[in-house]
This record gives C-alpha cells, structure tokens and sequence, in this order.
C-alpha cells in the first residue's frame, strides 16, 4: 500500500503540537475511532523509543510502532510492523510547519504498509486490505480533526497507562 496522506491546519503552537504526537500514552484520544486494544509497550510513553501495540479490527490486523526519530519541532518518524508475523514494515511520519501566525502550525500525516512477501501484496489487493488506501486517508483525516480539536481547547488530554505499572514512582 502506498503512502496515504492527511493534512491539516491547526490553532496551537506548534510545540503544544508536538508534545500530544510524542506522548504514545495520549494517541488513542484522537485515533480510537479505528485504533483497538492499544496497549503502550514501555513505562516511559512519551520521547525516543516509546512504543505501542494495537489492533485495526475493520482490517483484521495488528501493528506495533516506534518512535525511531524526533525532530523537535518539526518531524516524528514512527516504524514498526502489522500483519500477519509481523511482517509487514510499516511507517508513520508527522511533519510540522509554522502556520502564517506563532500560534498555529500545518500538521501532515504519512502512512505507508510495504508487504515484503508475494503473500502479503496479494493480500494488499485481496478481501484483507481491499480499498485501503482510501479507507486509512479517511481515518486518518479524521484523526487529524480530533487530534486538532484536542489540541485548540488546552484541555488535558485522557492518558493510558502501562498495565501493572507503579502508581506512585519514585
């Protein structure tokens, strides 16, 4: 599957922004609609390496991602894998840019799924991701919407937890 895009003008400073993309622990407050059982993979949800594990129910599949690259604040790289066995290579990509006034930023968002093996590109054309592209764009956009009226209200976001975790650190 190709890279699908989705944009959108936000009225927060671009930090503000940037905070809510690399927080794992805050993504299922914009993404629930097609994200299930997201579950964090690390203590810390937040910053370089953070991880979580989730599950598309309307694709049938299950995705994990990375946070491999941040640059503040202008670019979040995710990778990481879906599909059966994990082996599906998957990417997501949050480019930021100064909008026309200090408090308010572009936001676009790049997903690509790139099936390795013959099986799995048949499958990219068959029941399991047939339409696609045209149904992650529309999550995706949606997303973005939520994720732009999450950050214009100020409002603390609803945050997971790791399971099992310590309730008072320190």
């Amino acid at each position: 599957m190709g890279p699908v895009s989705a944009s959108t003008s936000i009225d927060a400073p671009r930090e503000a922004v940037m905070e809510l993309l690399t927080d794992l622990s805050v993504r299922p407050s914009f993404t629930d609609h097609f994200l299930d059982e997201y579950r964090l993979e690390r203590l810390e949800p937040a910053g370089l390496g953070a991880a979580a594990r989730f599950r598309i129910p309307d694709r049938g599949i299950w995705m994990e991602s990375v946070i491999a690259e941040i640059e503040t604040p202008h670019r979040v790289v995710e990778r990481g894998h879906g599909g059966r066995l994990d082996r599906i290579p998957i990417a997501t990509v949050w480019e930021l840019v100064e909008g026309p006034s200090a408090d308010s930023c572009e936001l676009t968002v790049t997903f690509v799924m790139e099936p390795q093996t013959l099986a799995d590109r048949a499958a990219d054309t068959g029941a399991g991701l047939r339409g696609a592209e045209r149904w992650f764009r529309r999550q995706w956009n949606r997303s973005l919407g939520r994720l732009r009226e999450l950050a214009e209200s100020g409002a603390a976001p609803a945050r997971i937890e790791v399971a099992g975790a310590d309730r008072n650190p320190g």
